[in-house]
């Protein structure tokens, strides 16, 4: 099996290539490719790739952007650190995807998937063309205002008027960008695939937080990161080492 893996990271590439060759030694790692750009040059060519692992963000864009500008007719799974609506609404038109850090025994299965299809008809350009009109369509379906009780009335509240969601002594709540506390009827991880991934992020199991609330993000150790955000949240906000690269380059959207 020849593999192209289109990865920006070279920790990460490195990872997937490792693991590759330890699941199945016959896989040939032809190319990697680090950004948009190269990854159209490559496939606007003819190549010998069966099989392509690709991220979802890359240094010079969003790897959809690929298929804007060259047919790919190889199968892809895609390799992702964003498990967020617009990821669930495409999977069932991809080979399949895979969260970072990569698990061994997924990687696995996602590769026995994309060798019992292996023998199947088509292409998987109107696979990409729908995953396309998903993504294009998705802020259509994104919450833009929550119903909370404040003693006795209903004050509707605008998600973009929200600072960060967090959990506080098992109840979540709402902190607007004026500091008011509102608590939401709802568990972090539904309220989570209600907004827009480029707007809000989960950073830890605790907070979900609006981009715009971010005023400094520091070093911490063993690779993670400290996020102060304004208002100031009660508790300190800690990213993961395995997050970080993910979080800083959604901050740089």
């Amino acid at each position: 099996m020849k593999v192209v893996l289109v990865e920006d990271e070279i920790t990460a590439s490195d990872q997937l290539a490792f693991l590759l060759n330890a699941i199945d030694p016959n896989i040939e790692i032809l190319k990697v490719l680090d950004s948009v750009k190269t990854a159209i040059e490559y496939f606007s060519n003819t190549h010998e790739a069966s099989l392509v692992f690709m991220d979802i963000h890359l240094a010079d864009g969003i790897s959809f952007e690929i298929f804007e500008q060259v047919q790919i007719e190889t199968p892809i799974i895609f390799t992702t650190a964003y498990d967020q609506y617009a990821i669930k609404a495409f999977k069932v038109n991809s080979i399949d995807y895979l969260l970072k850090p990569i698990d061994e025994d997924e990687l696995s299965e996602a590769i026995q998937k994309f060798k019992n299809r292996s023998n199947e008809d088509g292409s998987l350009n109107n696979q990409i063309h729908g995953m396309l009109q998903l993504l294009q369509a998705k802020t259509k379906h994104y919450k833009t205002t929550y119903l909370v009780h404040h003693r006795d009335e209903l004050i509707p509240v605008k998600t973009e008027n929200i600072a960060y969601f967090y959990i506080d002594t098992g109840i979540v709540k709402a902190i607007t960008l004026e500091n008011k506390a509102y608590i939401i009827d709802k568990k972090l991880e539904d309220i989570e695939d209600e907004l827009d991934p480029e707007v809000f992020n989960r950073v830890n199991r605790q907070f979900i937080i609006h981009k715009i609330a971010i005023s400094t993000i520091k070093q911490y150790f063993n690779g993670k990161l400290i996020v102060n955000i304004t208002p100031i949240a009660k508790e300190r906000i800690v990213v993961s080492k395995a997050k970080a690269t993910a979080f800083k380059k959604w901050v740089d959207l």
